[in-house]
């Protein structure tokens, strides 16, 4: 256990301090480029223009940012993921397929039940958590402010918003696996042991408030953001649990591998940047497969499970 311990704080210790040498110098080139090149002050303009044109109501300017943006983020790119779901095609999307064979194609009556399910944690469960948030926000008096925050203040809060997102849903997460809860309320998301994008909110109502909406809210009601900040990180954080979901390992996206790995066998792979899972042992079995090695971003056009190929089974 000490030489575990040990072996944790070393490598967080390097990923720490390599982060933050990177950040550093993402912070200064991006910002440079965000504030000086893409049009100078184009998204302060757009931001007064759309809060003139909103007349300053902030519950509307609130729920377009907290609720449509996002919502459009999450559809838009599942309907793209749908449509290889259902149709096989294209195939450049197909080719990417992490578990082979599987939902290919996707059963429809099972398809329906998610989407349905996924549209109601929307309206009737993520959409009314926005009004207590609503009135957290006026409270730190920041969220409808007329300027923006800077490029390297959104990215601090980014890196906040992640961290407590990692935190809050891996505990959250291992808690609805307990045997009395996963049998009455987790087992519903993991009817998909080969899951699908719009599978990441298909979940019971319980754990869609506790593991999935929650994690996601706190970073921002602790930093009291801008609705700016808010509607970007609540978009960013549907698309990415989407591509952990949506079974293509794609080029230039991150790994879902991990995630996938988690559907797979149940009781591996419960957060999200994979840390915690390491410090408390529940990676191990990920560790030891494939799965693992293609656990990386795709920076060429062949698939990883041919240039990293599952190995034949014994009977083969």
């Amino acid at each position: 256990q000490g030489k575990k311990l040990s072996d944790a704080l070393r490598i967080t210790a390097y990923v720490f301090s390599t982060g933050l040498l990177m950040f550093t110098a993402l912070v200064n080139s991006a910002s440079w480029f965000m504030q000086n090149i893409t049009l100078g002050n184009f998204w302060q303009t757009a931001w007064l223009e759309f809060y003139d044109h909103m007349e300053g109501d902030e519950w509307t300017i609130f729920l377009v940012g907290a609720a449509l943006v996002p919502a459009l983020a999450f559809w838009g790119f599942n309907g793209i993921l749908l449509v290889a779901d259902i149709t096989g095609k294209p195939t450049f999307i197909t080719r990417y397929r992490i578990q082979l064979g599987k939902n290919d194609p996707v059963d429809r009556k099972k398809l329906w039940k998610a989407i349905y399910t996924a549209l109601g944690n929307q309206f009737f469960v993520s959409y009314p958590m926005l009004v207590p948030m609503f009135y957290i926000m006026k409270w730190w008096e920041n969220t409808f402010s007329k300027e923006l925050p800077t490029f390297q203040w959104f990215l601090v809060e980014l890196s906040i918003f992640t961290v407590v997102e990692e935190i809050l849903f891996y505990y959250t997460h291992r808690l609805v696996h307990h045997p009395v809860l996963y049998k009455h309320i987790h087992k519903k998301h993991h009817e998909w042991t080969a899951p699908i994008g719009v599978v990441s909110i298909y979940a019971h109502p319980i754990e869609h408030i506790v593991s999935n909406t929650l994690p996601v809210m706190t970073g921002p009601m602790i930093m009291g953001s801008h609705i700016v900040s808010i509607s970007a990180w609540f978009s960013i954080a549907l698309v990415t649990t989407s591509i952990s979901h949506c079974g293509y390992h794609l080029p230039l996206l991150p790994s879902p591998e991990f995630h996938d790995f988690h559907h797979l066998k149940f009781n591996q792979c419960y957060g999200v940047l994979g840390v915690l899972d390491f410090l408390h042992g529940t990676d191990k079995m990920f560790r030891q497969t494939k799965a693992f090695e293609r656990h990386k971003v795709l920076l060429s056009l062949t698939p990883l499970s041919e240039s990293i190929p599952e190995p034949p089974k014994k009977d083969e």
